[in-house]
């Protein structure tokens, strides 16, 4: 015992001795005489001093010769029996942990203390490099009269003028100076600033949402009832922060500084505690009362760094951020700085109760944070072998519900019909078909209404005025467009309309001129055995008179047209019309790689061809204006019929075009794109749609019905030593104070992809037992589709009980009657036992109130929703 109590007074000081009063000392107490006159007298260490004002200590002394050093026990007992010199301090010396070795630390490190609110007052205080940070904050507070009330942080400046924040307060002056890359501790300067009353930093006050500062800091608005910037994009990620912002214990927690005892720096699977601190700041802005609008830009920051997939102003998922969140704050504030490994049990008949406390435990012993506090609880999961009925129960922690909604096996898709009948509009049907089905279902829905077989139809989808792709019977229902075919023995032809610019192009070998598409493109039927010249452009100038809105005035014409075939050359002129037919057959995705344009042939793209520009002036001086373009060889060739006539013959199994081109004087004078956007309206469409609603009971309930586990991911039952595709059910077993229901609303399967519009009613209070009475406290909202949309929230203030809605930096009142839409994504639920009473009373006319946004500009105008102010509901 006695040599572990040596140990530890040597591990933990030592003090200096002057080498001469030592001397003195010890050569009294060797000759045994009291009276001697080697008598020592009071401890004397003036040597040691280059004077006796600051008692500030020489430079190079050195050990055993200057001074000796003596464990703190034997110093004490030496102050004991001879005192010190009056006013002369004892020089305490640290024991220090080095890299290589353990050494008495002789001279501590000096360093210039100073406010970032006054820089030029600097004060001078010795550390020793064992010392925490939470050390020297301390002593500048007493130094400075800092407020222990006032929340502080702490720069490193060193002398090449770089600052860093001392983030981790519980590491030591010596750590913290090698992890910042520093050589020399010799000249440290330690910066305290405090926080503003606003909530931001003197060192980082963030760009707010006015003209003046004087101005922003004379607002004075209820706390949390503030506006968030979008800066491109992150209005998913606004709508996740203010329903967290309204979430009353994760809030508080952060405003009492709660969090700044308990961030970990040093937890691999953390941020090391960046995340925490950037969402502090984001929540003492908001809360600060002197903010319309925060502008999170460094809080976005940190998120990008940390999580890259939100990197960029791309639009996200809120509750994917919400996820990253979540889990992020909890990492950084994890209280188990060592994680144990735990090796799980399995229930083994024991009973539930035992079993889950064990499973709590367990977690707990690895995972204690705020948010495990607040908003983790367990599920039961009980799996059952099909084959030895062996079942397996566990109890897994949980951090919010993902709910599936009720799915329809039905979808309602809307549909062009266009008939091969030129005179005939394109009709719009609303048709009722599997959400599962083929092509050949939509059809079968539509010959129902429409009397045409479904053998006779062909389906497409339309993008960018082309046929973006032609569908089989057989393939999943995705389409935009549907077509009546004749029979087997009919050629269905796609023809496409482009306006031929007035330059030709430059840069290439060419001559030809450039083209833009235009138009709805069609499909043409056209019996095999009248594949003629003649009778093509017949029926090809048909079908732009009566369907694409062309018109001469008189209702027929010519049009001025150039079939390059086997070396023959045809013409029809007209000089008046100039636009030309191209005739071309080639697979779609080889013409992408050689040209952006529909109807693009060989001789297009390479410069060559059997028609050149010097036949056609040959030929016609007025056709120097239209192109000639040749029949790909590869895919067609020249027939003849029994009467001698020349007709056209495709072999290939690519889908054949027709490319017209149109001069653009010609297409201004003679094309109507009023006319030809026309279409007509089945009765079907007349019908409203009956929005679908369920109760968020039955989401629950869906959410733990018995399932089947999937061959992706079979389970291995212990007693038949295999992997087994085990039934499944989840329970609910504990629940949180704060519970998050995330609605699933974007359906993802090998069938389709897309985003459910169910309204799903949602109880503002519950009235279950307790303990799960709960009162909903923020939604988090979804407009728009898969591909773009728009994020909001609502949110109840914790201080005065009112709700409010958040559309980025724009605030308004809410009512309570409006918050249940089809747009709800998120909702979060807080236990009603632990919801306190609202400290200030609910706003008198808040349903009249105006609104305020980041300009402090007020409207009067009244929502549908529950809001104030009107919403814009356009795609960030």
């Amino acid at each position: 015992m006695r040599e572990e109590t040596c140990l530890s007074l040597w591990t933990a000081f030592r003090y200096m001795l002057e080498r001469r009063w030592y001397d003195q000392w010890k050569e009294y107490v060797e000759t045994g005489d009291q009276n001697s006159s080697s008598f020592p007298g009071q401890i004397d260490n003036t040597e040691l001093f280059e004077d006796l004002e600051s008692y500030h200590l020489k430079d190079r002394l050195v050990e055993n010769e200057d001074f000796v050093l003596i464990p703190a026990e034997a110093w004490h007992k030496l102050l004991a029996w001879y005192d010190m010199l009056p006013d002369q301090p004892p020089l305490e010396r640290k024991v220090v942990d080095l890299p290589s070795t353990v050494k008495v630390e002789v001279y501590p490190v000096e360093i210039f203390l100073c406010l970032h609110s006054d820089m030029e007052n600097i004060l001078t205080e010795q550390f020793s490099r064992a010392d925490a940070i939470h050390t020297i904050q301390k002593t500048m507070r007493k130094l400075f009269e800092v407020p222990e009330s006032a929340e502080t942080r702490l720069w490193m400046k060193s002398s090449d003028t770089s600052c860093e924040r001392l983030r981790n307060i519980h590491m030591t002056v010596l750590d913290s100076c090698l992890s910042s890359g520093m050589v020399s501790l010799f000249f440290l300067v330690v910066i305290m600033e405090m926080r503003n009353a606003d909530g931001t930093w003197p060192s980082s006050r963030p760009q707010i949402m006015r003209n003046s500062v004087d101005e922003q800091d004379s607002y004075r608005g209820q706390p949390g009832v503030c506006g968030l910037t979008n800066l491109g994009n992150t209005c998913f990620m606004n709508s996740a922060l203010q329903c967290l912002s309204n979430t009353p214990p994760l809030t508080e927690y952060f405003l009492r500084n709660a969090y700044l005892e308990e961030l970990n720096f040093t937890n691999p699977l953390g941020m090391r505690g960046e995340i925490a601190e950037a969402y502090a700041d984001v929540i003492k802005q908001m809360w600060s009362g002197r903010h319309y609008s925060v502008v999170p830009r460094i809080f976005k920051t940190k998120v990008g760094h940390f999580a890259s997939q939100f990197l960029g102003y791309q639009q996200h998922d809120s509750q994917e951020l919400l996820s990253f969140l979540l889990d992020g704050l909890h990492e950084d504030l994890n209280r188990v700085k060592n994680k144990e490994y735990i090796e799980l049990r399995d229930a083994d008949g024991r009973p539930d109760q035992e079993v889950a406390e064990e499973a709590w435990r367990n977690h707990r012993r690895r995972n204690d944070s705020v948010i495990v506090d607040t908003f983790h609880g367990l599920f039961k999961s009980t799996l059952v072998c099909p084959e030895c009925s062996k079942v397996s129960v566990t109890f897994d922690p949980f951090c919010y519900l993902s709910v599936p909604l009720p799915v329809s096996k039905e979808r309602v898709m809307e549909v062009f019909f266009v008939s091969v009948d030129p005179a005939a509009k394109p009709v719009q049907h609303r048709l009722i078909v599997p959400k599962a089905g083929k092509v050949s279902d939509m059809c079968t829905a539509l010959s129902q209404v429409t009397n045409v077989p479904a053998s006779q139809m062909v389906v497409a989808d339309v993008f960018n005025h082309r046929f973006y792709k032609i569908y089989q019977a057989d393939e999943s229902l995705s389409l935009h467009l549907c077509v009546r075919a004749e029979d087997g023995d009919e050629l269905v032809l796609a023809l496409y309309l482009r306006e031929r610019s007035h330059y030709r192009e430059y840069g290439s070998s060419n001559s030809n001129y450039g083209t833009s598409l235009f138009g709805h493109p069609l499909l043409v039927s056209v019996p095999r055995s009248q594949c003629s010249h003649e009778a093509l452009y017949q029926v090809f100038l048909q079908q732009l008179y009566k369907t694409n809105g062309v018109n001469d005035g008189n209702g027929h014409g010519h049009i001025i047209c150039r079939f390059s075939f086997d070396g023959a050359v045809i013409y029809h002129t007209n000089t008046e019309h100039y636009y030309c037919l191209n005739f071309t057959s080639s697979d779609t995705d080889d013409e992408e790689d050689d040209s952006d344009k529909p109807g693009t042939s060989k001789r297009e793209v390479d410069g060559q061809g059997e028609g050149s520009e010097s036949e056609v002036n040959q030929s016609n001086d007025s056709e120097e204006q239209v192109d000639s373009t040749v029949v790909n060889s590869s895919s067609t060739k020249d027939c003849r019929n029994e009467d001698g006539t020349s007709v056209i013959c495709l072999f290939s199994t690519a889908q054949p075009y027709v490319a017209i081109d149109w001069d653009p004087d010609m297409k201004k004078k003679y094309y109507n794109e009023n006319e030809a956007e026309k279409y007509v309206k089945h009765p079907s469409m007349e019908i409203p749609h009956q929005q679908t609603r369920v109760d968020l009971q039955q989401c629950i309930e869906l959410f733990t019905t018995v399932e089947t586990l999937e061959e992706e991911n079979p389970w291995y039952c212990p007693n038949c030593k295999k992997h087994q595709l085990a039934t499944k059910k989840l329970d609910l077993w504990s629940l949180p104070e704060v519970l998050i229901i995330h609605l699933k609303r974007f359906s993802y399967t090998k069938y389709s992809r897309e985003k459910l519009d169910t309204i799903v009613d949602f109880p503002i209070s519950s009235s279950g037992e307790p303990p799960s009475r709960y009162d909903l406290i923020a939604v988090s909202n979804h407009y728009g589709g898969l591909r773009d949309g728009h994020y909001t929230s609502y949110a109840r203030n914790k201080d005065n009980g009112q709700w409010y809605y958040f559309d980025d930096s724009k605030v308004t009142y809410a009512r309570e009657e409006h918050i249940v839409t089809n747009a709800a994504y998120l909702l979060f639920y807080q236990r009603q036992d632990k919801i306190r009473q609202p400290t200030l009373p609910t706003p008198l006319d808040s349903c009249s109130s105006l609104t305020h946004s980041a300009s402090g500009v007020a409207s009067p105008n009244n929502r549908e929703d529950g809001a104030t102010s009107c919403v814009n509901m356009e795609t960030d």
